[in-house]
């Protein structure tokens, strides 16, 4: 009877080790406000200043925005949520009412200080602003409105499947994208393991891409990642020894 106690605490312990008690929380309502960009089929969103690469495999489709220098935070910003609602009461014209949408944060509007901020310069310092997909946009504004005021929150993302690593790069130097997060959607630090190394504090070297200054080659490799709210996962071997530059993996762990 012991032994039996003793394997269901274990099993129990493992439980908890691996279930998130700590779901990332919405953040209070702030104004803001929002333009479009990239088609009406978004193709012109691909890409971007997050490294996301092709929206539409990656699995983050058409509800994405690139987001001003206050929020977009030099990149650290890639891969969160926010819950964007046309100010109807401030623009009733070419405000949709009722409406929200969630997106996520794939891409930097970049400032532009030739033009007024309330005329053209929409993404200059220290404006709040989304330049939304173009079918994420419609959802909530009116088309011949093209900028209206919003409110808008973080919130937690929800994906689909676990955690993506692509590994990019060249021997000595990982370049790995960290894609598909949950939970708070960004990351605030990375480690990487080789099956013959210890754990080694990788960098941000751009957008959503952390690199690694070792050679890996041949095998297997584990991550550990923390999420800008704090939560870690750690994700064992979840690319085989047998990897090669270019391929993308995905795990079986996620963040809530």
């Amino acid at each position: 009877m012991g032994k039996v106690m003793l394997i269901f605490a274990s099993i129990l312990g493992l439980c908890f080790f691996t279930i998130n008690t700590y779901a990332f929380s919405p953040s209070a309502w702030i104004n803001g406000h929002a333009t479009f960009y990239g088609g009406s089929d978004a193709s012109g969103t691909m890409g971007g200043a997050c490294g996301y690469g092709n929206l539409y495999s990656a699995g983050y489709g058409t509800r994405t925005a690139a987001l001003s220098t206050a929020l977009f935070n030099d990149g650290a910003s890639c891969g969160e949520c926010y819950k964007i609602i046309c100010d109807f009461k401030t623009d009733p014209r070419w405000c949709i009412k009722g409406r929200s949408i969630t997106i996520t944060a794939t891409n930097f509007c970049p400032p532009n200080f030739d033009l007024p901020s309330n005329n053209g310069g929409w993404c200059n310092p220290p404006l709040k602003h989304f330049d939304m997909a173009q079918p994420a946009w419609e959802k909530i504004g009116i088309y011949r409105g093209g900028i209206v005021p919003v409110l808008f929150q973080r919130v937690p993302c929800k994906k689909h499947g676990g955690v993506r690593f692509s590994i990019n790069g060249r021997d000595y130097f990982e370049l790995v994208l960290i894609s598909n997060l949950g939970g708070a959607g960004s990351v605030e630090s990375a480690s990487i393991k080789g099956s013959k190394t210890g754990w080694m504090t990788m960098s941000r070297n751009w957008g959503a891409n952390w690199q690694s200054n070792a050679y890996l080659n041949g095998q297997s490799l584990s991550f550990r990642v923390t999420t800008t709210d704090g939560e870690t996962r750690v994700f064992p071997d979840v690319v085989p020894a047998n990897w090669a530059f270019g391929q993308t993996f995905s795990s079986r762990v996620q963040f809530f």
